[in-house]
């Protein structure tokens, strides 16, 4: 058991500090190809977008009357499977970097020095392995496919590591429960947790390919990020998705939120639903923040300082916090 963390009155937050994300995501892009060739790396083809105008008719809550029988035109892209291919292939990178104790950037020397040592007695307790084994969940059941995870038949997730790679079976990770990582060292699920675990407490990093093969069906949609556009020109084309060199992707950025869907400590509740990583708990697709009632990563971060201690689920959530990174400094 490590040693309870020296308590500490220091508690101002420094007005620069800064974490660099240590889930380093690259973008994913998007081909297509048939279930029966996962194998074959050859017969995948890049999935281009088009574009799509219809007529559509106004539906919005409140429209005039005079508006209710007008048409309602849509332009924007689309992205589909061809129609001789039934599956689609998900590709991107992520490498799991080390030092978390080592801000990016602190103007307070003495914070900084307690951040380290409230980091290493974490390591000394912990190792990572709760959210190593969290993280590693969120790669095996596919979760970064997002809505191309829904409705498809069969979901397989390949993750390649130097020489060593592994198969998943998505559907036999569950997205509303977190795996154990098993006792047999020698299973694939537990060989991938240890390497997140040794890339985030390490000096270095470890590096993963991760491939996921979703069964959607011949010419079925699939869903690329989408960009946003502020306040788009009347008449001109709305909807525009992510790509890159032509090729359908999905942004990092939502690849990584998918990966830190972790947080269920937010609530008392043991089937809580997992929300992202956030220092409010914010979900913003909901409206929601569901960590604003003193257990936010600012109160709990300044307690653990303070007293040494807070319950072990929120030490998780706070380290969790740092790995996500971003920047924490303010004046109080």
């Amino acid at each position: 058991m490590a040693e309870k963390q020296t308590k500490t009155t220091a508690l101002t937050l420094p007005s620069v500090l800064a974490f660099s994300r240590k889930l380093e995501v690259s973008d994913a892009l998007m081909a297509s190809g048939l279930w029966t060739d996962i194998d074959k790396h050859d017969q995948w083809q890049p999935i281009s977008l088009h574009e799509k105008r219809n007529r559509a008719t106004k539906s919005q809550y409140g429209a005039k009357d005079e508006e209710k029988s007008e048409p309602n035109l849509s332009w924007g892209d689309d992205a589909t499977l061809p129609h001789d291919a039934d599956t689609l292939r998900v590709k991107f990178t992520l490498k799991i970097l080390g030092q978390l104790e080592e801000p990016t950037a602190c103007n307070t020397p003495e914070f900084e020095e307690q951040v380290k040592q409230l980091v290493k007695a974490y390591r000394s307790e912990h190792q990572f392995k709760e959210l190593a084994t969290r993280y590693a969940n969120n790669i095996a059941n596919g979760r970064f496919l997002w809505r191309n995870r829904i409705g498809a038949e069969s979901v397989s997730i390949k993750v390649k590591h130097g020489k060593q790679s592994w198969l998943f079976n998505a559907y036999d990770y569950s997205l509303n429960q977190f795996s154990l990582s098993p006792d047999d060292s020698n299973h694939p699920f537990a060989q991938l947790v240890a390497v997140i675990q040794n890339g985030l407490q390490g000096d270095g990093f470890e590096y993963l390919e991760i491939t996921a093969f979703a069964k959607m069906g011949f010419g079925q949609h699939v869903w690329p990020s989408q960009e946003m556009v502020m306040n788009p020109p009347k008449d001109k084309k709305t909807k525009f998705l992510f790509q890159l060199g032509g090729c359908a992707a999905m942004h990092s950025e939502k690849i990584g939120n998918a990966l830190r869907t972790i947080d269920t400590w937010y609530n008392e509740d043991t089937n809580a639903r997992a929300i992202a990583i956030e220092p409010y708990g914010s979900v913003t697709s909901r409206g929601e923040a569901h960590r604003i009632a003193k257990n936010d990563f600012y109160t709990l971060f300044h307690k653990w300082l303070k007293d040494g201690e807070i319950p072990v689920e929120q030490q998780h959530y706070v380290i969790a916090t740092l790995i996500r990174g971003g920047g924490f400094g303010g004046n109080e």
